[in-house]
């Protein structure tokens, strides 16, 4: 591919937050890039000019009129190890960890079953247009150095870490006692990765009840040590997990206090479903910069309960999306998009196309800190971008024809997704997936 080209298409980005509710008002209209029929020149892998006039001479032309442009989805929650289980019947949280979960999650300690699920995994990704992802792995080494590996070959942006747990799962997932050993390999471990690429660590318990009170004590050192370490791990997910992790954390407050007593709130902390918090909660997410990955499809699917993204507004908390898979039915966070809007109507309130996209684009990145890197078509960001179609079959294609305005246009093709919409998913500039 040439070290530089420039793309004509409909580009679609954020400048700013939408209002969550209301497509049409003030705020959201100036937070809304919109500009039809434009030119992305993107050279060395980086965004360096958008502009309506055409490209100077010499510089190779891609023509995608009447096609859309977005930045790279970002999944800020998501399961590498789960693609066996996912669409498995009949369970709620914690009885589908142990029936469906975590055998698959034991045959990542072959490297070789490691090394073929990461390529899938990640070109599954790619596929539906996501070129960012916050990544559960497994507890072994070999299924943490398969991701990587996988991401450092196809250039993406991603944040995972060894999942930690050393009880209340089985023997073969749990790790040794000896945590000075766990301090040592995971050490070892972030010394080779974090940074390495456009990869970082995330210290990744699994959740509360998985990891004793030492081990959580681990992860704050690791955190406090290390500077630009993520967090990633679970939150008030289900009632029934919330009532355990109040008998085995008597002494804490919340679910969310667990973390917050062995020092693993903060702005790069991403947590995992959030639907079971309080206001007292609330008001320790705004004042540690933690946020919360809204996983909508999963949590219809495993009965967990509707998480109520305006009471995150109002509590000056950021929300993201993501796809969780398994407990989610679809990595395509298109489809987790529409189940987020479905869990709000659920609850009598509302959500526009534009804050479901936000927050899986710009949102993302400035919740974890990469608004200068990824999350917006502008020059100086890195070129992870995507073109689509706004329809592929007869229903889809209709729908496009008749509708009057923007919000209409975008919010049809969320609802209608098809994977055949995606043109291509472009990571640093390079086709990663093209149909």
């Amino acid at each position: 591919m040439s070290e530089r080209f420039a793309l004509r298409a409909d580009l679609l980005d954020f400048t700013g937050e939408p209002t969550l509710d209301d497509p049409f008002d003030a705020a959201t209209s100036q937070a809304v890039r919109w500009r039809a029929d434009h030119w992305l020149l993107v050279e060395h892998g980086r965004i360096v000019a958008v502009q309506a006039h055409d490209p100077p001479e010499g510089w190779p032309r891609e023509d995608h009129r009447s096609r859309l442009v977005l930045p790279g989805f970002i999944d800020t929650h998501v399961h590498s190890a789960q693609l066996d289980v996912i669409g498995s019947w009949g369970t709620q949280l914690l009885d589908w960890l142990h029936t469906h979960t975590f055998p698959a999650e034991m045959r990542h300690a072959d490297p070789a079953h490691a090394a073929r699920a990461a390529s899938t995994f990640l070109d599954a990704l790619l596929a539906v247009g996501t070129t960012t992802a916050c990544v559960f792995p497994t507890v072994h080494r070999a299924s943490v150095e398969a991701l990587f590996e996988a991401g450092l070959a196809r250039g993406m942006r991603l944040i995972a870490g060894k999942v930690l747990m050393d009880r209340h799962a089985p023997a073969a997932l749990c790790d040794p006692a000896d945590t000075a050993q766990v301090e040592r390999d995971c050490r070892d471990a972030i010394e080779r990765w974090h940074g390495t690429g456009r990869l970082a660590w995330a210290v990744t318990p699994r959740f509360a009840p998985t990891s004793s009170p030492q081990q959580l004590a681990l992860a704050g050192r690791l955190l406090a040590s290390v500077p630009g370490l993520y967090v990633q791990t679970h939150v008030a997910e289900n009632t029934d997990e919330v009532r355990w992790v109040r008998e085995l954390f008597p002494q804490a407050r919340s679910y969310l206090d667990v973390y917050a007593r062995h020092g693993l709130l903060g702005p790069r902390t991403v947590l995992a479903h959030g639907i079971w918090l309080d206001e007292a909660d609330w008001g320790a997410l705004r004042a540690s910069g933690a946020h919360v990955a809204h996983c909508p499809s999963s949590n219809l699917f495993l009965g967990s309960g509707l998480y109520d993204w305006p009471a995150a507004r109002a509590a000056g908390v950021a929300t993201t999306l993501a796809s969780d898979v398994g407990g989610g039915t679809s990595l395509a966070l298109r489809r987790t998009m529409l189940d987020a809007y479905k869990v709000q109507a659920m609850a009598q309130r509302r959500v526009s196309a534009f804050a479901l996209l936000h927050a899986c684009t710009r949102g993302a990145a400035r919740s974890l800190g990469l608004q200068q890197e990824i999350g917006t078509l502008e020059p100086g960001r890195t070129a992870d971008f995507t073109v689509w179609d706004w329809a592929s079959e007869p229903v889809a294609q209709q729908r496009q024809q008749v509708a009057r305005e923007l919000h209409e246009r975008l919010f049809a093709w969320l609802t209608l997704a098809d994977e055949r919409d995606l043109v291509e998913t472009r990571v640093a500039g390079v086709t990663r997936y093209g149909r």
